[in-house]
């Protein structure tokens, strides 16, 4: 018997015995020789699919002229995708990162220095929400504030004050002479597909405008797309004075941005950030080609119809398996299932149906299909999740039949 080889990767992830050959649209094929329907989408960053033909030839044609500079020298392409980025949002720069996490300490700095060049450096707090989550370096933890993250690295980075999510009041309270602003998502993805009303996000932005803070959104799960328009916060009506955005901006290759107003960016100076390898001109090309195909008319109209259909459909499966799961949650194509069973024994039954989707919390299941998901491919997610659910029913009466 031929014993596996040990793995050198660091053992900080909790891996699926299972790996991919290739992929297509919505479809993965594994190294076993299955095929499966990829409702992951690499958590929300495949969000045109495997291999989209106007991604690859951005991407190949780029990678054979030049793939790196560093930030010393003007980037053409790269001015053009934060001219593009800023004249679709409320922003008037762009600055191009590698990850969420960076793009989010990026908005942190923007919000402290913005304080600090007023005259105020004292103001450096920034008030964030149970069940968010920002990031995995030290600050975002931090911000995040999750015990879970942030065990064994030491006390956490100061100058972030947490409070229940949906609750001016909280927000008021938490709020003092050292707050600089607030920090938000849309929607929480990892926290288990949880949205605020938008009459909460109404008032940060009022009580913002009165006490002198900065709002700042965490568009990197929600962005993109994701909730059925470009950025999540046009859908709420609510303007951020700065927001990060990271995973599906690539389409799949890694880059994040921090877009800001000229006021909120007005302390970034010459030397107060900078990054290596941020707006690269790979990735650069990766998001211009994704830029590309999701302002093509028509293109978020056909996502809000999938999500309707999405959601309509997975209804009637909870209608029918409400031993198994209890709601459907969720804006554009990002869906959270709230389980009666535990979320992981879910994710594994439909893992088992070659159906991928991820856990969140609140014992939710992600559906993350890409945006360019079919109709047919919807049809056929459900089916798999009626069987999926079916297998678990069976095993519940099973255990309770043997009590």
């Amino acid at each position: 018997m031929t014993r596996a080889a040990p793995s050198h990767l660091l053992p900080v992830f909790a891996r699926a015995d299972l790996s991919f050959e290739s992929g297509e649209g919505a479809w993965l094929v594994g190294s076993d020789g299955g095929r499966y329907l990829d409702f992951t989408s690499g958590v929300a960053v495949n969000a045109l699919g495997h291999c989209h033909p106007h991604l690859v030839a951005a991407l190949q044609a780029q990678a054979a002229k030049l793939w790196h500079v560093s930030n010393l020298f003007k980037s053409p392409d790269g001015e053009r995708l934060a001219a593009r980025l800023c004249e679709q949002s409320f922003a008037d720069f762009a600055f191009f990162a590698n990850s969420g996490a960076e793009a989010v300490e990026c908005a942190i700095k923007v919000v402290r220095r913005y304080h600090a060049s007023k005259g105020h450096p004292e103001r450096y707090r920034l008030v964030t929400f149970e069940g968010a989550f920002h990031g995995r370096t030290l600050a975002a933890l931090a911000a995040t504030g999750s015990k879970k993250y942030l065990d064994g690295y030491g006390p956490p980075t100061d100058g972030f004050d947490q409070v229940p999510i949906d609750d001016i009041e909280a927000v008021k309270k938490a709020v003092g002479p050292a707050t600089a602003g607030i920090l938000i998502e849309p929607l929480q993805g990892e926290g288990g597909v949880r949205e605020p009303s938008h009459a909460f996000f109404r008032a940060l932005r009022q009580f913002c405008d009165e006490r002198g803070l900065l709002l700042a959104f965490d568009e990197v799960q929600t962005g993109m797309g994701r909730t059925g328009d470009l950025f999540a916060y046009r859908r709420i009506g609510v303007a951020p004075d700065v927001m990060s955005l990271a995973k599906a901006l690539g389409g799949g290759f890694p880059i994040g941005a921090c877009l800001a107003t000229a006021e909120a960016a007005s302390g970034m100076t010459p030397g107060s950030h900078g990054s290596t390898f941020g707006g690269n001109p790979l990735a650069v090309a990766a998001a211009n080609a994704v830029l590309d195909v999701m302002l093509e008319p028509g293109f978020f109209e056909r996502t809000r119809k999938m999500s309707l259909l999405l959601k309509q459909k997975l209804a009637s499966v909870v209608d029918r398996h409400r031993d198994v799961l209890s709601e459907v949650r969720g804006e554009g194509l990002l869906i959270g299932l709230k389980a009666v069973v535990p979320s992981g024994d879910l994710v594994g039954a439909l893992r088992e149906e070659k159906l991928l989707t991820v856990g969140a919390g609140d014992n939710v299941v992600r559906l993350l299909p890409p945006l360019i998901v079919s109709e047919v491919e919807i049809e056929e997610s459900v089916r798999r999740l009626e069987r999926a659910c079916a297998k678990l029913s069976g095993a519940s009466a099973k255990k309770e039949a043997a009590q």
